[in-house]
């Protein structure tokens, strides 16, 4: 089994992917859930931060830094950083604030100065926000934004043809990296025995709402 199955596997442990009936913030039903901040224990966390670090690993990016956008990129910057380094790979990390601190260090970043080639750590990407923000961020400190990681890439369309995740690439011309995405749960689905219904269900969902891949 690869590391995108494992993942899976491992999100479906901890609850944090679900199957049922749930409203999608763009008002659709969705056969399933997924929920990273139910990754809320120490054991979870670090075997989440291991599959971040096998992507990052894995890919040919070339990072100089890590930056986690607040709340949720806090923590899944810094494990990440820390699974990176076990691996042999030490890369300084920072995070923002939502609120600039006018007070002591001040600004609005916290940790390593933004410098060089920054990869974005996040949970999702929905509408795409917190990645614009940190772009933002990143810019006006004269670093460069080199990608962002995700957690899942639920490969669906947004108001448009594109989904969130094709138009971040699109409009800042980088890549994004999902541990895993629909497909590799529809996968997952389709080889483990009493998913059949759940297989069905999301793939009908993948139908009506999935993202032309030539896009």
């Amino acid at each position: 089994m690869d590391f995108r199955q494992e993942f899976i596997e491992f999100a479906l442990e901890q609850d944090v992917l679900r199957f049922g009936e749930f409203k999608t913030k763009a008002g659709r039903l969705s056969p399933y859930f997924f929920n990273a901040g139910l990754f809320n224990n120490g054991t979870a966390l670090d075997r989440l931060s291991q599959f971040y670090a096998k992507v990052i690993l894995s890919s040919n990016v070339v990072v100089d830094m890590l930056f986690g956008p607040a709340y949720k990129g806090i923590p899944l910057v810094a494990v990440s950083a820390l699974a990176l380094a076990r691996a042999g790979r030490n890369l300084p990390f920072a995070f923002n604030r939502k609120e600039a601190k006018d007070h002591g260090e001040g600004g609005s970043s916290i940790g390593a100065p933004l410098a060089g080639r920054v990869l974005i750590i996040d949970d999702v990407i929905s509408a795409g926000t917190s990645v614009r923000e940190s772009v933002e961020l990143i810019r006006a400190a004269g670093a460069t934004p080199c990608g962002v990681v995700i957690a899942l890439d639920r490969m669906e369309r947004g108001s448009g043809p594109l989904s969130a995740v094709q138009e971040v690439e699109r409009d800042y011309s980088m890549p994004v990296l999902a541990v895993a995405t629909l497909n590799d749960l529809l996968t997952y689905l389709e080889v483990q025995p009493g998913f059949k219904a759940h297989q069905a269900a999301v793939a009908r969902y993948r139908e009506e709402y999935g993202v032309d891949q030539n896009h």
